[in-house]
């Protein structure tokens, strides 16, 4: 148990630390990833007034299996298409604290190749 809270507590400071440099505005808002051990969310997120604008997951989309990389693809694909749709073309990402590899540089390649840009 102590060494799964030591593990998300240094999770928390890598994330405030990418924070501190990474905000959204309403010209170009922060697309926000975070993983569980099952599932996978993506919001595209306004700091200045602290809304939402678009979300997404694998919750949402009930893939069977949220926790792999087929669905942090899924769900890329899909955070890119609703941005389209709420005319949203260019977004900051924001890997929020984990490493850019396997589920997370999945979802953002996904998005990227969808036309997202960032």
């Amino acid at each position: 148990m102590l060494k799964l809270t030591k593990k998300n507590e240094e999770r928390l400071r890598r994330h405030a630390r990418v924070r501190s440099v990474v905000s959204g505005t309403p010209d170009c808002p922060r697309l926000n990833v975070f993983r569980s051990n099952k599932q996978i969310y993506a919001q595209v997120i306004d700091d200045t007034t602290g809304k939402t604008l678009v979300a997404s997951s694998s919750v949402v989309l009930k893939l069977e299996n949220g926790g792999n990389v087929e669905a942090a693809k899924k769900v890329g694909e899909d955070i890119a298409n609703r941005c389209k749709a709420a005319n949203i073309e260019a977004v900051r990402f924001d890997r929020g604290g984990y490493v850019y590899h396997g589920r997370v540089q999945a979802l953002a390649d996904a998005a990227r190749e969808a036309g997202l840009k960032f």
